[in-house]
């Protein structure tokens, strides 16, 4: 499997920490957004992780076009740009067009490919011809192998740091399941796997003109993801879930997310010795 170096002092991989990306859905207003990094990075620095700091500067694919999308790109990047200085951490953002790689490159440390969107080819190209880290997330529509085709486009791009994520897959009716067979499959594409622990439990559509999701099952199928071989875990974190702007009810609270990290990083350690689950 393909070492990915994130920054001098991050590297996903065979035997390497675990890598979190983890932060509020969307972006918010700067004072909150830098209290929520200092309090991740403190619970990731914690139990051995390492955290890259995620939020979006716009959700251009939510239920209703009437609810909120966050600040935009300008406002959006220049509030990561403050987490970076002040708290020290990288970060990650969604791109939608193949427009925002490259302003969007110049802040972030690593470029993310929504799920809706893992197949827009002319978006990947833009994506891995920046140089970044670029982090797919498997479309809920498409089998783990067909990631490859992904991975490809990365790569004819000049790309060769790729994280591929886990998402759950759809069949409808305004539910995910995660098929635990995925995790390696897509690690048979050669790449670290990252595990999305608050989107599996989303519910797309359910509350009509929003997603509604089962907050309560993210550390059971953290946990399961752990114990099947994982290189990354993204989770959604707010100090008020509820009152979120996007995303609420799949979100966790930086208490839960404490427990479920210590829980997700003592399953993997249990098992890094096991020859028959990938270490990650």
């Amino acid at each position: 499997m393909t070492e990915v170096r994130i920054s001098d002092e991050i590297a996903v991989g065979e035997g390497r920490p675990l890598l979190v990306l983890a932060g509020p859905c969307v972006v918010e207003e700067r004072a909150f957004m830098v209290r929520i990094a200092r309090t991740l990075r403190e619970i990731t620095d914690r139990h051995g992780a390492k955290l890259v700091f995620k939020a979006s500067f716009d959700k251009a694919n939510r239920s209703s076009g009437a609810t909120a999308r966050g600040p935009g790109m300008d406002d959006g990047l220049a509030i990561l740009a403050s987490v970076k200085e002040d708290v020290g951490v990288p970060v990650v953002t969604d791109i939608h067009e193949s427009w925002q790689a490259k302003p969007s490159a110049e802040v972030v440390d690593v470029l993310q490919i929504p799920a809706f969107l893992s197949r827009q080819t002319d978006l990947l190209s833009a994506a891995g011809a920046t140089g970044l880290p670029v982090n797919v997330k498997k479309g809920q529509f498409l089998s783990p192998p067909e990631m490859g085709n992904a991975v490809k486009k990365l790569e004819a791009a000049g790309c060769d740091r790729i994280l591929l994520t886990e998402r759950g897959t759809t069949f409808g009716y305004n539910d995910l399941v995660v098929d635990f067979r995925g995790l390696p499959q897509l690690r048979e594409l050669g790449y670290p796997v990252v595990f999305d622990a608050t989107h599996s439990v989303q519910q797309p559509g359910g509350l009509g003109s929003a997603s509604g999701g089962q907050r309560e099952y993210v550390p059971h199928l953290a946990r399961a993801a752990a114990a099947v071989g994982i290189d990354g875990l993204f989770v959604e974190v707010h100090e008020d879930p509820d009152s979120a702007p996007s995303d609420g009810p799949n979100m966790i609270t930086p208490e839960q997310f404490d427990r479920l990290l210590a829980d997700v990083v003592t399953v993997r350690n249990a098992l890094a010795g096991s020859a028959t689950v990938p270490r990650a």
